[in-house]
């Protein structure tokens, strides 16, 4: 267990296990869930070798990485110490896609310091849905919707087509959020 991790704000949760397209997915709280799902789909359905990573804090993260970069401007003589969250995350291969439950603007702290390609997705604006599973899709936060996330960074890098980004809307209905999986009754995550 990597308790250093946990606590300073980021963790490799879930290694991939298998595919050969390197890809990064961080994920908070109830998202976590999500993208284990992003991560099996990924694997089982585009040949994606997807790491999840659970951020603990990325206020933390944030916090740490802006006091290293005081630090640095302040004591431009010594060695120049790099943030957290960019040691933690150098050699991850592949586009970093953030998913959180809260505004995208959350994850978009880390965003600077991210050593790659790096966007978020998150619960902007208001929803209308009838159930947390159509809430989530209608956000583009559910598992499905992180798949086309990390498709579409990938298509960015030349690593798989643009064709597919295509297929995955069709294939998981991702225009319609009363397709999204409604999740179980009551307080489903």
């Amino acid at each position: 267990m990597d308790v250093e991790g946990i606590l300073q704000g980021v963790h490799r949760f879930k290694p991939a296990e298998s595919g050969t397209i390197p890809a990064q997915i961080l994920a908070s709280g109830v998202g976590v869930p999500w993208a284990i799902e992003a991560q099996r789909i990924l694997a089982e359905e585009w040949n994606v070798r997807a790491d999840v990573w659970s951020a603990t804090s990325w206020t933390e993260l944030r916090r740490e990485a802006v006091a290293v970069e005081e630090h640095n401007l302040l004591h431009p003589d010594e060695e120049q110490r790099v943030p957290y969250v960019t040691r933690k995350l150098q050699g991850s291969e592949g586009p970093f896609v953030a998913v959180s439950d809260w505004m995208r603007a959350v994850p978009d702290q880390i965003s600077r310091w991210v050593p790659g390609t790096y966007t978020s997705l998150g619960a902007d604006g208001f929803g209308f849905a009838d159930t947390r599973g159509a809430a989530r899709r209608h956000f583009h936060i559910d598992a499905q919707s992180i798949v086309l996330a990390v498709l579409t960074e990938l298509a960015r890098e030349g690593k798989v087509e643009r064709s597919a980004l295509k297929q995955a809307v069709d294939r998981y209905q991702l225009l319609d959020v009363a397709a999204a999986d409604p999740g179980a009754a009551g307080g489903d995550a």
